[in-house]
């Protein structure tokens, strides 16, 4: 759905996805300053941009979503501060991928050095980065496949691994970069590979 933007007055139909902004004439898109005080004005909303710069509102999760969100985000957590070798964030987090969208995945995981690497103006902006790992966690309003694209997109842009981790199906879906898709219905726990080996995340909570 498409709406001619208005910075005064944005409204979201409860039986909709999100709504989508063209902020301007063809071709035109926020400069990073433009987008994040529009995010800024709007912090309860969830904000994206794609890669054609237009800017993506979607509803607020409800009450149950955030509860899994935040049991998502603490065990990721107490994963991260073990490990050390690498950074986490959880869903307020957003990044510039190479392809030019700013995405907020629900959590996400870059290894040490790529995020040392960058400059603390970079830092302290949607950093120019696709995440090494991420994860997306379907809520009540969003559409299995803009989740998927989301994925592919992420993969395409440098991600090593992603999962979409989807309570309204009760399976997650597992993306690795060259693989066929694999998809778990109603696994208790899932594990991670490669950098995220010993990381495993109890789904009691969050897909049942």
């Amino acid at each position: 759905m498409s709406v001619s933007f208005d910075p005064m007055t944005i409204t979201l139909p409860e039986d909709i996805e999100s709504v989508v902004l063209r902020p301007g004439p063809p071709r035109y898109r926020y400069s990073d300053e433009e987008f994040a005080r529009f995010c800024a004005e709007y912090p309860d909303l969830r904000i994206e941009m794609n890669s054609a710069g237009e800017v993506i509102i979607m509803a607020p999760v409800v009450s149950e979503g955030g509860k899994r969100n935040f049991n998502l985000t603490g065990q990721f957590w107490a994963w991260v501060e073990k490990d050390g070798t690498g950074v986490g964030f959880d869903s307020s987090a957003g990044f510039t991928l190479p392809n030019g969208a700013k995405r907020s995945p629900d959590v996400s995981w870059i290894r040490r050095e790529r995020w040392d690497a960058l400059t603390d103006d970079q830092k302290n902006e949607f950093a120019p980065v696709c995440p090494d790992f991420v994860v997306e966690l379907r809520s009540k309003s969003d559409r299995l496949s803009t989740l998927q694209e989301k994925m592919e997109e992420y993969l395409a842009n440098g991600a090593q691994a992603g999962w979409l981790i989807d309570p309204v199906e009760k399976k997650v879906h597992i993306y690795r970069p060259g693989v066929v898709v694999e998809v778990i219905a109603n696994p208790s726990e899932i594990s991670g590979e490669g950098s995220l080996r010993g990381f495993t995340l109890n789904l009691n909570g969050i897909l049942k």
